[in-house]
């Protein structure tokens, strides 16, 4: 995927989730934040960010932050963006097999998963989780408490007890990364669930990505520790 009109700006601070102050050629400007997250490890004072300007002139913010410098490494910020390229990357890749037919944002029960897909002998539910926290190498999910993600998961063990091929995907929104891992620190509830997800069937892909300033691509299978 790829962004236009991108803008590099100074972070300053963020005074609350969804605004964030940002220096821009010398003026300072109020961003908006595209990921809800606590983000700390990311924003912090004086981190080098990128910013995409919009277009629509009723905007009350002028620009979207979307990505950040951490120790010389890029991150994607942006919460819409996994979803974007796992469906890219959906389109064109083979991990599923020949799929013949895709449907975002499908409902099953009482969840809404990110993808539905079929190829000429399954029928698929695919749920998209976007990663930025990181701590030595090792990339982490959920940096803070996610019942909504217990839900999903705990939807995708019943779907495949009712035939579907079923996995979760996470992508990692920076270029690298040792192995992915639940964060059972933060929700040990969460961890849980995944372990159960994959002894029941569930895949559990990982997945990293190339960034820069104005795109966001999946590169490369990144190893799973549960």
């Amino acid at each position: 995927m790829k962004y236009s009109n991108i803008t590099k700006g100074i972070f300053k601070d963020r005074p609350n989730r969804f605004i964030a102050r940002v220096e821009v050629n010398g003026d300072l400007q109020i961003c908006h934040v595209k990921n809800t997250g606590r983000c700390r490890e990311l924003l912090i004072p004086g981190a080098e960010v990128f910013l995409e300007e919009s277009q629509n002139p009723n905007r009350k913010t002028k620009y979207d932050l979307v990505a950040v410098w951490k120790a010389g490494r890029l991150f994607n910020i942006d919460s819409q963006a996994p979803n974007k390229v796992f469906g890219e990357w959906l389109d064109s890749c083979n991990h599923f097999g020949n799929i013949t037919y895709v449907k975002p944002e499908f409902k099953f029960k009482n969840s809404r998963f990110d993808f539905y897909a079929e190829t000429n002998t399954e029928k698929i539910l695919i749920e998209v989780k976007g990663v930025t926290l990181e701590e030595d190498g090792v990339l982490l999910f959920p940096d803070a408490p996610t019942e909504r993600g217990v839900k999903h998961i705990s939807e995708l063990i019943r779907a495949k007890e009712e035939g579907f091929r079923t996995a979760v995907a996470f992508v990692i929104q920076t270029d690298y990364a040792r192995f992915f891992t639940p964060n059972n620190k933060t929700h040990p509830q969460f961890g849980d669930v995944l372990k159960t997800a994959l002894d029941k069937g569930v895949e559990i892909i990982a997945l990293c990505c190339d960034v820069t300033p104005d795109t966001l691509n999946i590169k490369d299978y990144v190893p799973v520790e549960i």
